[in-house]
């Protein structure tokens, strides 16, 4: 049985394909969706001529792409995708609706939002954690070596929104639509959402702020002005906030960032790691953590990011933003933490370092519950049932 894994050298990529091979499925890499020296047209021939030669079951990609739907479509080839970035906004491109479309999506809230475009063809699904790979990589470690840390962006170098050519009485406003959307929920942005404004979007529209391509089902401006332009100003207003805080809390040497991000606006009590590579050396920082952090970016209204799944196949401790589908498949204090404020995270951060056993405690059933109904394999098996009924 083959497949056709089309790639562009996403992170998520290797687990996949060692997922359906490990059910017996041999997987054949078409690695031009990485190849910037070829255009789309030459994409879509060489891949219709790799379908053509292999007469695969499906082609498979990470995230959602057009092109590779317009292939399948006139070949008559099942197309699967999974999704595991939100936004992904080639979701509103019209080749959704295209019917050898199996699109799974992670976050309940776009699942919703896109659906209706094709029933029998988007469904929600959501990730999973690489629980093999990282067991093979650990073994037995468990020396600590931190006691909060944090991995990830700061979302700085990707922030558009500070140097957006608005009014200065816009910027105010959409700053204090931010603030408000932060005290007011734990995620998502449905308060931005109610308050946002046509003429917000239109000011928004002029700075360059529209659909990133033609062809969309419906009108995007709004999508794209909120998860392009504020989504990413929100996440690092969150993240440098809550680490700041936590510093001041407990002093130097507590509170640890691996990243890539410019750190000047980090307080001197937040200790600086560079970034670590994601397969190979962040599952140790994720061990080697009394308390690991997860501040979901905005854009995720509902669903549960890829750091969760991460932090507990290494059976990493895991203190949490809430997210509404945690719950669908955790017991919060049982499998993993939440908080809802900074408060509420500080209060848990100070109880759960002084509390060695009920946190490694969670750690552990944490750790057991990925592994026998959420890793990879898991969903991967879970996508070829969901088609195979169709």
């Amino acid at each position: 049985m083959n497949i056709i894994f089309y790639r562009y050298n996403s992170i998520c990529e290797p687990d996949y394909i060692e997922a359906f091979k490990k059910i017996g499925i041999n997987v054949i890499e078409d690695k031009d969706g990485s190849n910037f020296q070829i255009d789309v047209q030459e994409k879509i021939m060489n891949l219709g001529e790799i379908i053509a030669r292999e007469k695969p079951m499906f082609v498979f990609s990470i995230n959602f792409f057009p092109l590779v739907s317009r292939v399948c479509d006139r070949i008559g080839v099942k197309y699967l995708t999974e999704t595991v970035d939100c936004p992904v906004f080639e979701i509103y491109h019209s080749e959704i609706r295209n019917t050898c479309n199996n699109v799974f999506l992670f976050d309940y809230a776009q699942y919703l939002s896109v659906k209706n475009e094709n029933p029998n063809g988007i469904f929600y699904l959501p990730l999973g954690a690489p629980v093999e790979r990282v067991s093979s990589l650990l073994g037995n470690e468990k020396k600590y070596k931190y006691d909060i840390s944090f991995v990830g962006s700061l979302y700085n170098e990707k922030d558009p929104f500070m140097n957006l050519k608005i009014s200065e009485p816009s910027r105010i406003k959409l700053q204090e639509l931010m603030e408000k959307q932060i005290l007011e929920e734990p995620c998502g942005i449905n308060y931005i959402k109610e308050n946002l404004l046509e003429k917000d979007i239109a000011e928004l529209k002029r700075d360059g702020c529209s659909n990133p391509f033609v062809g969309t089902i419906e009108n995007i401006d709004t999508f794209v002005a909120i998860n392009n332009y504020l989504t990413y100003h929100m996440a690092y207003m969150e993240r440098v906030r809550y680490l700041n805080k936590l510093a001041e809390e407990f002093g130097e040497g507590v509170v640890n960032i691996f990243t890539g991000s410019m750190s000047n606006e980090l307080s001197c009590g937040v200790d600086l790691h560079d970034s670590v590579k994601t397969l190979t050396e962040m599952p140790f920082v994720f061990r080697q953590s009394k308390i690991n952090l997860n501040i979901t970016m905005r854009s995720i209204q509902t669903g549960i990011p890829q750091r969760v799944w991460d932090v507990m196949a290494c059976r990493g401790f895991l203190l949490t933003n809430y997210q509404p589908e945690l719950e669908e498949y955790f017991d919060v204090g049982t499998h993993l933490e939440t908080f809802c404020s900074y408060e509420e995270l500080k209060e848990k951060a100070m109880y759960y370092l002084s509390h060695d056993a009920e946190r490694e405690k969670i750690a552990h059933n944490g750790y057991e519950e990925v592994k026998e109904k959420h890793s990879v394999v898991n969903r991967v098996m879970s996508m070829i049932r969901m088609v195979s009924t169709k």
